[in-house]
């Protein structure tokens, strides 16, 4: 190994190092509530050292948040299954949501669960990949609604929203350890997907309207669903 891939790899351990002490203390205590000291403290570096790496604690939280939502993305974002319904697709799709709960559980606390965290909207740049993988399931919605399998009248958002709201429920109420010891999340996490499909199916989204924003496709156009920045 050369010197400079010695120093490269140095600095890859450094900066992981760093993301993984702030991961760990955003969750436990909030992110408000953690400064770069006590980031520098928990990863055995100088709070001097920190600005090598981050220019702030913003930037640290940006660097997890695109970690996170790359991981929720990376398995099943893709397109459609070889042969299958496309409600199938949706379905695993919402329930791909739940999975990465379970998998990843500081990242979903993160991003989806902590109220104090900077707006992502500010690095739109940074973040333009989620409005791909928004645009890929709300087209996964919209050839379900084409197959016939979901009304011809649902906006494939507000499908998304109605799909997502329960899942992102049943997930925070798991990691909060809000259910009951008998009560099984991941039945119940399948129960709510089947049981709000079969409510669309049936018509039910009969109250929801979207913004003209939304109509227009310049609401929150980088989240998948909304993370805590709106």
């Amino acid at each position: 190994m050369t010197r400079l891939a010695r120093q490269q790899q140095n600095r890859d351990a450094n900066r992981r190092a760093i993301l993984d002490a702030a991961l760990e203390l955003f969750v436990a205590h909030g992110y408000a509530s953690v400064s770069i000291r006590s980031i520098a403290a928990r990863a055995e570096y100088s709070p001097a050292s920190i600005y090598v790496y981050f220019a702030s604690k913003d930037d640290i939280f940006f660097a997890l948040a695109e970690e996170g939502f790359r991981l929720l993305g990376a398995p099943s974002m893709a397109g459609a299954t070889a042969g299958g319904r496309p409600i199938d697709d949706v379905r695993a799709t919402i329930w791909r949501l739940y999975e990465f709960s379970t998998q990843h559980p500081e990242y979903f606390a993160l991003v989806f669960l902590d109220r104090r965290v900077p707006r992502i909207g500010r690095e739109y740049e940074r973040f333009a990949f989620m409005a791909d993988m928004k645009a890929r399931v709300l087209a996964q919605i919209q050839r379900a609604i084409d197959a016939g399998e979901l009304p011809q009248h649902l906006h494939p958002q507000v499908a998304m929203r109605l799909l997502s709201a329960p899942v992102l429920g049943l997930a925070a109420m798991r990691l909060s350890n809000r259910l009951a010891p008998d009560e099984q999340p991941d039945a119940l996490a399948r129960d709510a997907i089947d049981t709000t499909l079969t409510g669309l199916q049936a018509g039910a989204a009969r109250h929801s309207h979207l913004s003209p924003a939304a109509e227009l496709g310049c609401g929150a156009a980088v989240s998948l669903p909304e993370p805590s920045d709106v």
